[in-house]
């Protein structure tokens, strides 16, 4: 597994790590305590040691879950958590200091753990990012020793580069193969202020695993159901925002490109191409999958005219479809 730098953490974390939105639970099915501890263990036997996680995953059973594997692999990990989407209604108004502090305190209680190596407000709304007493309670935080480093889960990049104006060490946003944006407006902006880029829904919700078909069903609680046209949150979190049939399409000619059925591996390898990604973060609901996605890592290099190919694809088919709304 190799390494990459978290700037101003001066933290080494592995270029794969593990986003625990359905840990213990496949989308739409009860969590599973023992199945996400075989996830964790599973995690630290194959060299990743960043793990992302969120207040709400599993109403909570995520950090739980994770506070109680890491009471003996603490210094093994390097955990983000990320808060905000507790409150209801979501408005920037209720963006407060003191609801700030509570979401840390919770978070910490959760985990077990005396300070956060990393906090990030999740996809808060816009007007969030123009409230100074939102990220100076988050100064304070951080000078106090709750937090190590404070940043933001963002769903549009011009919000990412809004958010530069104050001390944030993170940013995590929609990158991958269908998401490509990133790379012109924020990639370069973020190197130069020594900002860690966290590269999430890198498999596009799974599209890009390039095992499922016009006849696959998803359970009726599973996002993949319900959210594909924004129904219940930001659509682009569901397929990346497109149209699922045409990401069918997209997958059949990647997989002519990678010469493979089975293209996770290069989804992720992909990702890891761009030097400015700190680490991808798939997610996983079995011990498996964390062995499927750690392939990538050990992939050769993509070559030029793959590259090439991916790009020429995103800008012919995607381009036009995604880059206006995200």
């Amino acid at each position: 597994m190799n390494n990459r730098l978290v700037k101003k953490s001066n933290v080494m974390v592995s270029e794969i790590g593990l986003g625990t939105w359905q840990l213990g639970a496949k989308w739409g099915e009860e969590f599973n305590e023992q199945e996400a501890q075989r996830i964790l263990e599973t995690t630290l036997e194959n060299g990743i040691n960043f793990i992302d996680t969120a207040d709400i995953y599993n109403d909570g059973n995520s950090e739980l879950a994770l506070g109680r594997f890491i009471k003996l692999h603490r210094d093994a990990f390097y955990i983000t958590t990320k808060i905000g989407r507790k409150i209801n209604p979501h408005i920037a108004e209720n963006y407060t200091k003191e609801n700030i502090n509570n979401y840390v305190e919770e978070c910490l209680q959760r985990l077990d753990i005396v300070c956060l190596d990393m906090v990030l407000l999740h996809c808060p709304p816009e007007l969030v990012y123009s409230k100074d007493e939102v990220f100076h309670a988050l100064d304070k935080l951080k000078a106090d020793g709750k937090i190590k480093g404070y940043g933001v889960s963002i769903e549009k990049v011009e919000l990412g580069i809004e958010a530069m104006k104050y001390d944030i060490s993170t940013i995590e946003v929609i990158f991958n193969i269908f998401r490509q944006k990133p790379i012109k407006q924020l990639f370069p902006l973020a190197k130069e202020k020594g900002i860690a880029i966290i590269a999430r829904v890198p498999l596009a919700s799974g599209l890009l695993t390039g095992k499922f078909t016009k006849d696959t069903k998803f359970e009726a609680k599973d996002h993949r159901t319900y959210n594909r046209k924004g129904e219940s949150f930001d659509k682009g979190e569901t397929f990346s925002g497109i149209d699922y049939d045409l990401g069918l399409e997209m997958v059949e000619k990647l997989k002519v490109i990678f010469k493979s059925d089975e293209i996770a591996k290069y989804a992720l390898k992909w990702i890891l191409m761009h030097e400015d990604v700190t680490v991808v973060i798939p997610g996983a609901s079995s011990a498996n999958q964390v062995i499927e996605n750690v392939k990538a890592a050990n992939l050769e290099d993509l070559t030029k005219e793959q590259m090439d190919a991916v790009t020429n694809l995103y800008d012919k088919y995607i381009k036009n479809l995604v880059e206006n709304q995200w």
